[in-house]
């Protein structure tokens, strides 16, 4: 779901109580999701990790809207905001120790629904040593895998298990992403469609596993009901 759904939301300039002033109708399209799993992410400025005080006073006020947004459908804490860890990965230790006090910052509700994923400053390793210390799941995400690699040799569904040990029940279902590079773009730039022979790939290893796979793909659903097509062909 996207962050801008209600505009300015963490901004101190919207003075609004949106989740009171259209409840009725957050009530209608939260009773539309029941069965779904829904998860947001917010952009590259949410960042817990930042040594400026007031960067982290923003992340907090963002993920805090977050959950109200989550919230304001009648979603449990099973449905969550998936973020990067941000900056610091030079120095991993003092990040970790930056974030862990921004997650302290954090309202109940936005800590319970916290997920973390890997990207290329942040490998699947580091990012689980710092979910671990501070007790929240991991989104794997094959793409940023394959640009900041770890754990050696290992396969992509043995990576897919190691972050699917930090998932509970009360987590809900795995989550993981997929996508490619676009051809063209910097590294790390997201492929307008999906690539459906890697994606074919994929499913081979991991499609056999209770997953919720995420495409951050630029044509959206359009690459999302073709690989539907695909998914269901392998049964």
């Amino acid at each position: 779901m996207t962050s801008n759904l209600i505009p300015f939301g963490s901004h101190p300039a919207n003075e609004v109580r949106w989740w009171e002033e259209f409840a009725s109708r957050f009530a209608e399209l939260g009773g539309r999701m029941r069965g779904m799993s829904i998860s947001t992410h917010p952009g590259q400025y949410t960042v817990l990790s930042s040594a400026r005080p007031h960067v982290v006073e923003a992340a907090i006020a963002e993920l805090a809207y977050h959950d109200r947004l989550l919230e304001a459908f009648g979603l449990d804490t099973s449905h969550k905001i998936v973020l990067h860890v941000g900056s610091g990965a030079a120095d991993p230790e003092e990040a970790f120790a930056r974030f862990a006090a921004g997650f302290e910052g954090l309202s109940p509700g936005a800590a319970a629904r916290l997920v973390l994923e890997n990207d290329e400053r942040w490998p699947l390793d580091r990012v689980l040593e710092l979910a671990g210390q501070i007790g929240v799941p991991v989104v794997f995400d094959a793409f940023h895998h394959s640009l900041a690699p770890s754990f050696g040799d290992a396969g992509t569904r043995e990576l897919v298990l190691r972050a699917g040990e930090t998932w509970s029940d009360r987590d809900g279902r795995q989550e993981v992403h997929f996508s490619t590079q676009a051809e063209g773009k910097r590294p790390g730039a997201h492929a307008d469609e999906l690539d459906f022979g890697a994606f074919a790939r994929f499913a081979e290893e991991v499609g056999d596993l209770p997953l919720d796979c995420i495409l951050e793909v630029k044509d959206k659903e359009r690459s999302t009901l073709r690989a539907q097509e695909l998914l269901r062909a392998r049964r």
